[in-house]
């Protein structure tokens, strides 16, 4: 609230005076002027008057102050660089404490309660609002549909045109994931699955579960790998 109502003085105006007392363990004292604590407005709580100084010596810190030139002019075509200064180091901090009187525990109490004050508040509508916000979609959401449309709606082939697409991609590996068959046909699953029934079998088990193999009629393999292929065969249906 100091920098606040200190911002509305003008220039040079007096701030307030240092009183310093020679007893020692006694602090410093500052009265602020009346022209700083009377400058708040109507509904504001006046900052306290009476403020003590606390000097301490910086010690866990390193705090220096610094000034700095602004580049001049850019008529060269090379811009100049902003210098910086160090003037000096800071070796003592100064804490201006309020005292714990009257005002300023009014001052607490109001800014505790602004504080809780919720900055969004539900307000009862009397009327019907007709008008909405637009909502943005999520990214994820917005990316599957582009991919979506650009893939286009997957349409039934004709069941030997699968079937062939089926074969030739059986003769590249001898397991697929259902999913590597529906990128692979660009066809819907349920019709796919209907068509795979006939000609594939689902394993279950382990070490090819969740994958499907051609039946032993439809393959073309070699006679060691077909050993191996009836011994790996865990049939659901």
């Amino acid at each position: 609230m100091l920098l606040r109502d200190g911002k509305k003085a003008g220039s040079g105006s007096e701030v307030g005076k240092m009183k310093i007392q020679m007893i020692p363990g006694q602090k410093s004292q500052v009265p602020l002027s009346s022209a700083i604590t009377n400058m708040h407005e109507d509904g504001q709580e006046s900052i306290p008057k009476d403020l003590s100084l606390n000097v301490s010596t910086v010690t866990q810190q390193t705090m220096g102050v610094f000034s700095h030139v602004m580049p001049g002019s850019y008529d060269s075509g090379v811009p100049e660089m902003e210098k910086l200064y160090m003037e000096g180091r800071i070796t003592q901090k100064v804490e201006c404490i309020p005292h714990a009187d009257d005002r300023y525990m009014r001052m607490k109490m109001e800014s505790i309660r602004k504080a809780a004050i919720p900055k969004r508040q539900a307000e009862q509508l009397d009327r019907i609002v007709l008008t909405f916000k637009p909502v943005s979609d999520h990214k994820n959401n917005i990316e599957y549909m582009q991919r979506k449309k650009a893939e286009g709606k997957k349409a039934r082939d004709d069941s030997d045109k699968v079937m062939d697409m089926l074969f030739a991609a059986f003769e590249k590996h001898q397991y697929y994931n259902i999913k590597d068959l529906v990128r692979i046909t660009r066809q819907p699953v349920a019709y796919l699955k209907e068509i795979m029934k006939d000609l594939c079998r689902y394993n279950s088990k382990n070490p090819r579960r969740n994958m499907w193999v051609l039946k032993p009629e439809y393959r073309h393999y070699k006679q060691h790998e077909r050993a191996t292929t009836m011994d790996y065969d865990s049939v659901d249906y």
